[in-house]
């Protein structure tokens, strides 16, 4: 694909919803997961331990036990590794989900996708940039004008505001180019480091980890963190992961998120990492009605965006208005 390209596996040639189509791994102790991605046996109940009542290497209180034996910061940084390294088997498509052409529309819709979904921003994108193609077309717009555009996204006064800001930017400072450097970035109005590392990562290629609502989420529901504040939470996280992982892990992350761990009620019947969570068991641990809360193309449902890449196995999402 385009520049999004750069964001995504380039891997293909892989089914999707790899092992959430076929239930989950039953959870094993913290010696690793078990190979296979089979259904649990016992129709995945599970103990209030947090394991998998099985035959297998789970044996009982295999969460309850780990918790009463701290794991050590090295065993943390094992299980986070070999996490990812699952995510990347399950999701090798994972890709930044917003639709764009240029780091100028990257740049945009990664500002527009505040408090609102990816979905709904590829949705109002096609008519804004249809609009206002160029930084300098988009910092002589007219506000009320361009307000009517990005309404659907919410907020679209302060949004407004913000896109005329960067855009006035680009246009005096940066002669109409969005910069490849985080600290110009950051001094764009609207972009703060989550902003400025999806386009960093997936318009130029530069290494960087998006702290958004998923992300944070899942790394501490992983024990990988404690931390709250996004900054503490991506220092943490840079210093598990080489720089090389740092923008596919992000997307993988929050794939997952978005489709299997939820925030209310995980599937955690229907995920195949469930040996490596020590969480497992806070949502649903039974495989068939665990299936029935995978999103998106893990649950045979429409992706966030109208243009996805050539290797996503979803469908891609509908047009504003279509559904």
């Amino acid at each position: 694909m385009s520049s999004s390209k750069s964001g995504s596996s380039g891997t293909t040639g892989k089914p999707a919803a790899k092992a959430a189509a076929t239930g989950a791994k039953a959870p094993a102790g913290t010696g690793g997961p078990a190979k296979t991605r089979g259904p649990a046996k016992t129709g995945g109940s599970a103990r209030t331990g947090g394991s998998a009542k099985t035959g297998s290497s789970a044996k009982t209180g295999g969460r309850a036990k780990a918790s009463a034996k701290p794991e050590s910061h090295l065993a943390m940084v094992r299980r986070a590794r070999r996490t990812n390294r699952e995510l990347a088997e399950v999701y090798p498509y994972a890709h930044p989900e917003l639709d764009f052409r240029n780091p100028f529309e990257l740049l945009c819709a990664t500002v527009l996708s505040a408090q609102t979904t990816d979905l709904r921003v590829n949705q109002t994108t096609p008519a804004l940039f249809a609009a206002y193609p160029t930084p300098e077309d988009m910092a002589a717009a007219v506000p009320e004008e361009m307000e009517e555009l990005i309404r659907p996204t919410g907020f679209f006064r302060a949004k407004t505001k913000s896109l005329l800001g960067l855009s006035a930017a680009l246009r005096d400072e940066f002669g109409g180019e969005v910069p490849g450097r985080l600290d110009d970035l950051v001094k764009l109005p609207g972009v703060g480091r989550k902003t400025a590392n999806v386009v960093l990562g997936n318009a130029f290629g530069v290494p960087g980890i998006t702290v958004d609502t998923h992300f944070g989420r899942l790394v501490r529901r992983w024990k990988w963190t404690d931390e709250e504040d996004p900054v503490k939470v991506e220092a943490v996280v840079a210093d598990i992961f080489p720089k090389s992982e740092w923008t596919m892990l992000s997307h993988r992350v929050i794939f997952h998120g978005r489709r299997v761990c939820h925030a209310r009620k995980p599937a955690c019947g229907a995920c195949p990492i469930a040996p490596l969570c020590p969480s497992y068991g806070e949502g649903e641990t039974d495989p068939e009605k665990a299936r029935k809360l995978l999103k998106y193309e893990m649950g045979g449902q429409p992706g966030q965006r109208l243009s996805p890449p050539a290797d996503y196995p979803g469908k891609p999402a509908p047009a504003l208005g279509a559904g």
